[in-house]
């Protein structure tokens, strides 16, 4: 693959089945919380992926003991059943990774001193206040080395537990990751969340590993939480990740355009992940669902636009943003509301797809928590930005689904969740 671009020649057909990676979220949660489980556990399905080797990249510095296999799907992690603690100067260099800065940042508050967490320049754009701000009020003492409620941070441990208040207005990223660290905390914690909970499906993934992992606390529907300290993580043994909901999105959405059926594999109604809801809206959409005890499958029918809240499921989103642009009824607009927090992802998510949808032919009204999307007249084939986003390559690559070519800038964005994606995507592809 060009490092630079991808053109993608207009696809006719998509047909066939793919195996999910491990999901992302669960890939950096799983293992967290293996890390400072009691025992040994094997994890299966790993995603192998800028993001998840950011976060055993950070075990090595923290004398966290695991073992990876080569082909990277199966990990064996000695937990050393105790909070994470560093006590000399150490930097961890963490990408564009937040679902390994936000869970570290909570993770090594308690007995870690002088460690500094940082990434990329696009990371120390992205806020932590939130988080930091509920982790002073349990006592720990962290401080900004550039720019205040933003990356890179030191920490100086210090949490005890107690009454925190957090918003959860900007990314469950901050409450799920003070969730996983409260019970190793020598107090009991006792949370308040103020203002809206964004992406909640998200919270109530970490709530069900914990509970794999040994731990149950009280849950207020999602408006507060109590949490024993002085708790102690058990390795299950053994887990199996769940394929990635978000990373199928993509071929589900483009067998609703063009299909043929596409199978995606690893994922099935019980998934705990909640951009499993994905499917729902594109059977609102109109496409053909069928779901089978380890896989789903959609089919092609005709598209019509739809008006959602797409608040609890941000990433898959993005996908439905793409698939909007082939419904057929075109007197009426998609729209899709409630993703202000799209604005502090790996870019400005709202801005960006707004630009580049503009580009290949469609009506876009950008406003500060939604978009509104008109299908395009005539598609353009355009050269799309990523931003060094991961899903805007991906998303964008489903243009070539419109009859007209498409060229990716960046294409190697992907690694950040997906290398393998254009490879399952061209699998599955007929070209004009």
């Amino acid at each position: 693959m060009n490092t630079k671009n991808l053109t993608i020649k207009p696809i006719s057909l998509v047909d066939g089945v793919i195996n999910l990676p491990g999901s992302k979220s669960i890939s950096n949660r799983a293992l967290l919380l293996a890390a400072q489980s009691y025992g040994v556990t094997h994890l299966n399905n790993l995603l192998k992926s800028d993001d998840i080797k950011y976060m055993l990249s950070a075990f090595r510095h923290l004398n966290i003991n695991y073992e990876i296999s080569k082909n990277f799907s199966h990990c064996k992690i000695f937990g050393v059943g105790k909070p994470l603690q560093y006590k000399n100067p150490l930097t961890l260099f963490l990408g564009n990774a937040g679902t390994a800065i936000r869970p570290l940042t909570a993770a090594l508050c308690i007995n870690s001193k002088n460690v500094i967490l940082t990434g990329i320049p696009r990371m120390k754009e992205r806020p932590i206040k939130h988080l930091v701000d509920a982790l002073k009020q349990g006592g720990a003492n962290i401080s900004y080395l550039e720019k205040d409620g933003y990356p890179p941070i030191e920490l100086h441990g210090g949490y005890k537990g107690g009454l925190i208040n957090i918003n959860g207005s900007i990314s469950s990223q901050f409450l799920s990751s003070l969730l996983m660290m409260a019970p190793l905390a020598p107090k009991d914690t006792h949370i308040l969340v103020s203002g809206e909970l964004v992406s909640k499906p998200y919270v109530s993934l970490t709530l069900e590993l914990m509970k794999i992992f040994g731990i149950n606390i009280k849950n207020n529907n999602y408006k507060s939480f109590y949490i024993h300290g002085n708790s102690t993580y058990r390795s299950p043994g053994e887990f199996t990740i769940e394929g990635d909901a978000s990373s199928g999105s993509y071929f589900l959405a483009a067998a609703a355009i063009r299909g043929g059926t596409v199978r995606v594999t690893g994922i099935n109604k019980r998934s705990i992940q909640g951009d499993i809801d994905f499917v729902n809206i594109l059977n609102k959409m109109g496409a053909k669902i069928n779901w089978g005890d380890n896989y789903v499958e959609c089919t092609k029918n005709t598209l019509q636009s739809i008006d959602m809240d797409m608040n609890h499921i941000p990433d898959s989103a993005m996908t439905a943003a793409i698939v909007a642009l082939f419904t057929k009824n075109n007197k009426n607009s998609t729209i899709i509301r409630n993703i202000y927090n799209w604005r502090v992802k790996e870019t400005d998510r709202l801005s960006a797809m707004s630009n580049e949808l503009k580009k290949i032919g469609a009506y876009i009204i950008e406003n500060k928590d939604s978009l509104i999307i008109t299908p395009p007249k005539k598609f353009i084939s355009s050269i799309i930005e990523t931003y060094n986003d991961h899903r805007m390559a991906m998303c964008f690559s489903l243009i070539a689904l419109s009859g007209v070519p498409i060229t990716i800038m960046n294409p190697k964005c992907i690694n950040k969740t997906f290398p393998d994606f254009f490879n399952n995507f061209f699998k599955i592809s007929k070209f004009s």
